[in-house]
C-alpha cells in the first residue's frame, strides 16, 4: 500500500489508496493506538466494490501535526479532515469510524452534514453528558497520557487492553499481531498522549443533543460483549430518527478483528 503525503495550513496527512478512483469512495478513520492500516483487512474485500482512503490521524502514523496543540482537539481535526478532502477533490463520501475515529465521524456528520452520504459508527459515542462527567474523564485520561509520554510504550499498551472493554480481544488469535503493530520502533509516545490529551471523551464537545438533528443515514455497530457500548448506542438510536443499531454476535469493542467478515458485510450491505 502506497503512502501519500499531502501539506495543508496545519497539518501534513499520510494517507492511502485502495481500490479505483472511479468507485465511490469510503474514508476511515483509526481508533486510539491505530493508524490507516487498522482496516486493511476488511479494505482487501471492499476495494472491489468502493474506493477507500484511510488517512493516519494526528499524533499517529505518519501525520505531522505543524500547528499548535489546538490542533489535536476535535473541532481543529474535523476541519482539517474536510481541508484534507477538499485537497483530493472530494466534495462527499461514505465514511466509517472506529472507537475514537467514530466520535470523530459523528463530529463530521453534525457539523459537515453535506460532505458524506452514509456513515457507519463501530463502537462510538457522542461524547459525554455533564461538565462534571467531561473533568473526571480528562483527569483520569492527563494521567495515562503521562504514563504514555513518559513510560514504556509495550508496558502501557498491556495496560491499556486490560480494560474491560478488550476481554474478548485479548483472547483473539490476532491480538498478539494487533501489539506487535501497535508498538513499532518509530512511534512517537508523546504524540500518542498528545492525541490522548486533546482528543480523548473527555475533551470533545457533547454531542447528545445535536443528535436529533442528524438527516445522514447512520449504522451503529456494536459487539454484543460490548455492554457498556450497547447501552450508549440503544440510547443513540432513541434520540437519532436516522440511526439504525447492529449488535454483532461473538464481539466486543474492536469489531473490525473479532468478527471481520460480519463488519464487512455490514458495511457493504449498508453503503
Amino acid at each position: 500500500m502506497t503512502t501519500y503525503l499531502t501539506r495543508l495550513n496545519h497539518y501534513q496527512f499520510a494517507y492511502s489508496w485502495v481500490g479505483s478512483p472511479d468507485l465511490p469512495i469510503i474514508l476511515f478513520l483509526h481508533g486510539f493506538l491505530g493508524d490507516r492500516h487498522e482496516f486493511d483487512r476488511a479494505i482487501s474485500v471492499l476495494s472491489q466494490q468502493f474506493c477507500c482512503l484511510t488517512v493516519d490521524l494526528p499524533g499517529h502514523g505518519e501525520t505531522e501535526v505543524m500547528g499548535t496543540d489546538e490542533c489535536y482537539t476535535m473541532p481543529h481535526t474535523a476541519q482539517g479532515l474536510i481541508q484534507f478532502l477538499d485537497s483530493l477533490n472530494i466534495a462527499h463520501c461514505f465514511l466509517v469510524g472506529y472507537s475514537m475515529g467514530g466520535r470523530l465521524a459523528l463530529y463530521l456528520a453534525l457539523h459537515f452534514p453535506q460532505r458524506f452520504l452514509k456513515i457507519v459508527l463501530e463502537s462510538a459515542s457522542p461524547g459525554l453528558k455533564t461538565a462534571a462527567e467531561q473533568w473526571q474523564r480528562q483527569q483520569s485520561d492527563q494521567i495515562l497520557a503521562e504514563e504514555l509520554a513518559t513510560g514504556d510504550l509495550v508496558s502501557f499498551l498491556h495496560k491499556w487492553y486490560q480494560n474491560p472493554l478488550f476481554a474478548t480481544l485479548r483472547n483473539h488469535p490476532e491480538f498478539d499481531n494487533l501489539l506487535a503493530r501497535r508498538s513499532p520502533p518509530q512511534i512517537n509516545t508523546h504524540l500518542l498522549a498528545k492525541s490522548l490529551r486533546y482528543l480523548s471523551t473527555g475533551c470533545q464537545p457533547s454531542l447528545w443533543q445535536q443528535l436529533p438533528e442528524n438527516q445522514i443515514p447512520l449504522l451503529l455497530l456494536v459487539g454484543e460483549s460490548d455492554r457498556k457500548f450497547q447501552a450508549i448506542n440503544i440510547e443513540m438510536e432513541k434520540l437519532c430518527p436516522a440511526a439504525q443499531l447492529k449488535i454483532v454476535n461473538r464481539s466486543g469493542h474492536n469489531i473490525h478483528i473479532e468478527q471481520a467478515i460480519a463488519f464487512t458485510e455490514n458495511i457493504q450491505n449498508f453503503f
